[in-house]
């Protein structure tokens, strides 16, 4: 006996017994534990859980099971884990906070964004939601393969058929030996139509699907900040996306307060207030008096209140610095390819899936064309009973067991063993001349549908058709709209060559919402017309800048500190006619106190042109353009500014143009640029205008001698008056009258340099906006009240001005809609 154990041991070298194992180990929890599988997009523990619901006939119309039956149905055949590992895995498919599209219609406690535990698995219910079903559809139609469960007495899907790209939609998080998968939610809607890209174009490119794939949409709404790291991740499988919170600055009797409503992805809402308290008791954040969660089932809401005396944006960006108010998300795209985990960018992993997709439908067609001709071989031996009935009767008469009859039927009339039985097996009732007809149309049917599925096996483009349509089904069905916005990020970099080149309207509210539209979505409107709503604003808000760009310019924004930042036009976020805006914020890097207080469009930085400003107070200076061609992402000084003094207006010039000024209470001053040296950029400047004491500079233009001066007061009444009627004088004067102020239309709040060929385009506190012909405007002199050009409540007010290039269609557009109307009356 010890001769046969001695003989049973064999040396081998330690090292490599434990290389060995270890692989062993590591290869098992890659592929049977951590990984998902591209095709379906699950664990093999999330697919065990579907198929043992599938299993115990849990489907959306049956009545909730209790949780602990489900979990010990799937450790108990296919699970060979720990009961606590299936159910939490169960409860994360029951979250409408962790799941894009949940798979598991929970009913109980199944947790919450603040971090709570779901109750016991004996007090929780569950069952299948609809769109687990489709990832279970045609399951028992062998459309994938079997294999035994882990003691061989069951058998369980290797792969769902997964009838929508679960992987992309729902996403998945999962940490194995020396790897780790992260793949974020995406929306249902524009995954769907990437794979219906790639079967029209199977060339596309993961740049290409992006037109269709935005990026990540996650369950807890919130921002995406930047395109690059969605396109890195998508084009090489690993990348980076930056989340924020979605915060609202609002007025509360005169104090400002932060109203947070959706977190980044994973961000546990609790933890979250948390810091932000222990931050404010540490006074690692100043400024912050009170804080709340009024969180209810109607919505995420917590309150942050904040000092009268306090920047709210600059609060704001420390709590987006120091909180997981802004969070990041590591995208690595790493998945079950073959049963060999692969890093995959976008269009593989569609790819993949599309294949699954023309495997599951061949497979599927193969089965039923295997039924439909089981089916008509049956029906034809029933049809050849019916043609030859009496001899049929008389044959299974005249036989002593139904063995002989059997026999006897297959030798008469060349049938096969299963038809001999079908017509054995035939009730009398089947032979009734009704019963006949349906045997033929039933048998008719199946023909058809036997050349339809033959049909489909020898051409691919059907498979695909079918694939395409079953897909749109599932769209029309689940798809929802995308929660998460994208918006340009700090670091953004696009490829221009991808913008289009077009004139857009920029507007900035008081609380600094921006955003961009193109100009052709204001119609011409006659003088004194009510208007078109331009921007949904609060009731305390109102828009102060508006300006016409182009996508591709530079816009310089000019805080009331006397800084400056710079963007791209396209980097403004493209929005509706009626959206409010993106926080600017969002955008730019202002520093507490400062508030952007003139925008300019700038196309190059030629050192041949000038930035000439103009502040509050009435002082002036003259800057070389190119002093600004590099702008930090914290801001740039542009001017040093006096006490009791801020920015209010910048010109681009070429340093030999003349200068208009326009005060609030009707005064103005016209004299040469050259009157102003070149400072630099850190320079405070020269009077411009000497002031009374209750006046303050509401504008500054270049004057164009052919033109006129327009003038716009903040109860909507304006004039025009030629620019020769303004003489020049010296800078630092007082100025001469240019519109007589009074009551009855309001102090001066616009101050234009205007052409006949040319729109003026103004926007009321309250966000109406009205644009006009210019040449509809009166021309009047300098000491007149003016006319009325727009009709505005009592309790509204113009804010800001702007000039406009005429659109030559729209204004066609406009008599022909002009000559109906007049013919109507």
């Amino acid at each position: 006996m010890a001769e046969e154990q001695s003989s049973q041991i064999k040396d081998r070298d330690i090292g490599i017994e434990m290389r060995d194992s270890f692989m062993d180990y590591a290869m098992s929890i890659i592929v049977s534990r951590a990984l998902p599988d591209v095709r379906d997009g699950l664990k093999p523990v999330h697919r065990r859980i579907l198929y043992a619901m599938s299993e115990l006939g849990m489907s959306p119309d049956k009545p909730y099971k209790k949780s602990a039956r489900i979990v010990g149905e799937v450790i108990g055949k296919y699970h060979p884990h720990g009961d606590s590992a299936v159910y939490e895995s169960m409860v994360r498919m029951a979250q409408d906070f962790s799941m894009r599209n949940m798979l598991v219609d929970g009913h109980g406690n199944f947790g919450s964004i603040d971090g709570d535990m779901a109750a016991a698995m004996r007090y929780t219910e569950a069952r299948l939601s609809k769109i687990a079903m489709e990832l279970l559809r045609d399951l028992n139609k062998d459309t994938v393969d079997f294999a035994p469960n882990y003691d061989g007495e069951e058998h369980e899907p290797v792969v769902l058929p997964s009838r929508y790209p679960n992987l992309l939609v729902n996403g998945v998080t999962g940490i194995a030996v020396g790897m780790a998968t992260n793949i974020p939610p995406h929306n249902l809607r524009e995954v769907i139509d990437g794979v219906q890209a790639l079967i029209v174009n199977p060339d596309i490119t993961s740049i290409e699907l992006m037109e269709y794939i935005k990026g990540p949409d996650f369950p807890t709404y919130g921002y995406v900040m930047g395109h690059s790291g969605i396109r890195q991740a998508y084009t090489t499988g690993r990348g980076s996306v930056t989340m924020r919170a979605r915060a609202i600055i609002e007025d509360n009797g005169g104090k400002a307060r932060i109203i947070v409503h959706e977190l980044p992805y994973q961000v546990i809402k609790a933890r979250l207030v948390e810091k932000i308290a222990e931050l404010v008791r540490e006074k690692k954040i100043e400024g912050i008096t009170d804080l709340r969660d009024e969180s209810d089932r109607n919505g995420m809401r917590v309150v942050i209140e904040l000092r009268r005396d306090v920047n709210p944006n600059v609060v704001l960006n420390n709590l987006y610095k120091q909180t997981q108010m802004q969070s990041t998300f590591g995208i690595n795209m790493l998945a079950l390819v073959n049963r060999e985990p692969k890093v995959l960018n976008l269009r593989d992993m569609l790819y993949h899936y599309l294949q699954h997709q023309i495997e599951i439908i061949r497979r599927r067609t193969e089965y039923d064309l295997k039924k439909a001709e089981a089916r008509a071989h049956i029906l034809e031996g029933l049809r050849i009973a019916l043609d030859h009935l009496d001899e049929v009767i008389a044959l299974i008469r005249g036989s002593r067991t139904a063995d002989e009859a059997r026999e006897g039927l297959i030798t008469r009339f060349s049938l096969s063993l299963e038809q001999a039985q079908a017509i054995l097996d035939m009730r009398l009732q089947r032979l009734t001349g009704l019963e006949r007809d349906k045997i033929e149309a039933e048998y008719a049917e199946l023909l058809a549908k036997i050349a339809e599925y033959k049909a489909i096996l020898a051409d691919e483009q059907l498979v695909l058709d079918i694939i395409s349509t079953e897909l749109n089904e599932i769209k029309e069905r689940f798809g929802d709209d995308r929660r998460t916005e994208i918006t340009i990020g700090e670091d953004e970099i696009l490829d221009e060559d991808l913008i289009p080149r077009e004139d857009v309207i920029i507007s900035i509210t008081h609380s600094g919402y921006v955003k961009r539209l193109p100009v052709t979505t204001y119609r011409s409107q006659r003088r004194g017309g009510r208007g078109v709503i331009g921007m949904d604003t609060k009731d305390d808000d109102f828009v102060e800048h508006l300006f016409v760009s182009n996508t591709h310019h530079y816009l310089l924004f000019f805080t009331d500190k006397g800084k400056v930042y710079r963007l791209k036009a396209y980097e403004i976020p493209d929005l509706s006619r009626t959206a409010r805006g993106t926080p600017i914020i969002n955008l730019l890097q202002i520093e507490q106190g400062e508030v952007v207080n003139a925008v300019i469009p700038v196309e190059a930085f030629d050192n041949d042109k000038y930035l000439f400003f103009a502040t509050r107070q009435g002082v002036v200076k003259k800057t070389p353009l190119d002093d600004y061609a590099n702008i930090r992402k914290v801001g740039l000084i542009a001017i040093s500014l006096r006490e009791d003094d801020d920015l209010i207006s910048v010109k681009l010039t070429d340093g030999n143009q003349e200068i208009i000024m326009g005060t609030s209470q009707g005064m103005s001053i016209r004299f040469p640029e050259q009157d102003v040296r070149s400072m630099g950029r850190s320079a405070t400047g020269v009077k411009g205008i000497q002031l009374d004491e209750e006046d303050k500079v509401i504008g500054m233009e270049i004057v164009h001698p052919e033109n006129d001066v327009l003038i716009v007061t903040s109860k909507g009444y304006g004039k025009r008056t030629p620019v020769n009627e303004y003489r020049i004088q010296s800078r630092g004067g007082k100025g001469i009258k240019t519109l007589n102020v009074t009551d009855k239309n309001g102090t001066i709040v616009g101050l234009k340099v205007v052409e006949n060929d040319e729109d003026l385009m103004i926007m009321t506190a309250s966000g109406t906006m009205i644009r006009t012909s210019m040449d509809g405007i009166s021309t009047m002199g300098r000491n007149t009240q003016g006319v009325k050009l727009i009709n505005i409540r009592e309790d509204d007010a113009v804010s800001t001005v702007t000039r406009v290039a005429k659109n030559e269609e729209e204004e066609q557009d406009l008599e022909e809609q002009d000559g109906e109307n007049g013919a109507e009356q």
